[in-house]
């Protein structure tokens, strides 16, 4: 019998967390609810070794290279069977019952192609993990403080702080830290961008399966501990958040339009040198870096240096 749940766990760089990641999903393997697959995305830091010697029942991978996320979870994906692939990051750890509340909530809402479970960071407070999809109508709104005073725009746009982290529903995206795509969407959209390397393919997951009629829900029952950032941190620094916007407005100029990501960055950009010249002393520092960062990240992400 088929386990329903097949998890894709791409290693870089993070053998540590690694082994705790596969020894949490190990009793699930046990179970027959899941098969699992290690991509070793960086050859030689011992994970391979690892996996080997520590966990004998996952499958893995070595593609010899570093694949990106996206395309490291295709290759991690082929030839499984099962009902739900989980693309999944070193550096999480799956408690007990998450994946049956993820089942359940699958269940009770055909129409949800990707599950998004409550991620926990590493103080046990719930991670803000949904978000809504980059575009000019928000960014306007946004920018331009409308949101900040609705709090009908602020639940219907998932922003941090103002949304119920108790509540299962629908949102328009989730991270890719541990998600479970329905097999019925995977095949629709044939799973993640390969051209996608980093930052953005699950923004980019969600919004082709919403395009595709399939939802993304989250589900605050299913627990998922996640170190947050433990290999991109290591890959990239300080410059992350540079790197991420870059992705970001990259993705927006290829699925919607250059015109549309270049109206997004000077809209984010204002907004924040704005903020930063109103704002209080204390927050002028943060509001600088999240302009330096918009502002870099779109020259970046417009002049093809943030390909997919």
């Amino acid at each position: 019998m088929t386990a329903p749940f097949h998890v894709v766990v791409v290693s870089y760089r993070t053998p540590a967390l690694l082994d705790r990641c596969l020894t949490s999903l190990r009793p699930e393997q046990d179970a027959g609810r899941a098969t699992v697959a290690v991509v070793d995305n960086a050859p030689g830091d011992g994970s391979a070794a690892l996996v080997r010697e520590r966990h004998p029942g996952v499958a893995l991978v070595e593609p010899g290279t570093n694949l990106g996320f996206g395309a490291a979870v295709d290759l991690g994906a082929r030839g499984s069977a099962a009902r739900w692939i989980c693309p999944a990051n070193a550096d999480v750890a799956v408690r007990p019952g998450a994946l049956q509340a993820l089942e359940r909530a699958g269940a009770a809402d055909p129409g949800a192609g990707i599950l998004a479970p409550r991620l926990l960071a590493p103080d046990g407070s719930t991670q803000h993990s949904v978000h809504p999809f980059p575009g000019l109508r928000f960014t306007a709104a946004f920018n331009a403080g409308l949101v900040e005073r609705s709090a009908g725009l602020r639940r219907r746009f998932v922003l941090e702080g103002s949304w119920d982290a108790d509540e299962g529903r629908r949102v328009p995206w989730a991270h890719g830290a541990f998600l479970a795509v329905r097999r019925a969407t995977w095949d629709a959209i044939d799973g993640f961008d390969p051209l996608m390397w980093m930052y953005a393919e699950d923004l980019d997951v969600c919004w082709r399966a919403d395009r595709a009629g399939w939802a993304t829900r989250y589900v605050p029952d299913a627990h998922v501990d996640h170190e947050i950032a433990a290999a991109t941190g290591t890959a990239f620094g300080d410059g992350r958040a540079r790197r991420y916007m870059a992705a970001t407005y990259r993705w927006q100029a290829d699925r919607r339009s250059p015109a549309v990501a270049a109206a997004t960055a000077a809209l984010n950009v204002a907004g924040a040198a704005g903020r930063t010249l109103l704002g209080a002393a204390p927050g002028r520092a943060a509001h600088r870096a999240w302009t330096r960062d918009h502002l870099l990240g779109a020259r970046d992400g417009l002049s093809g240096g943030e390909r997919r």
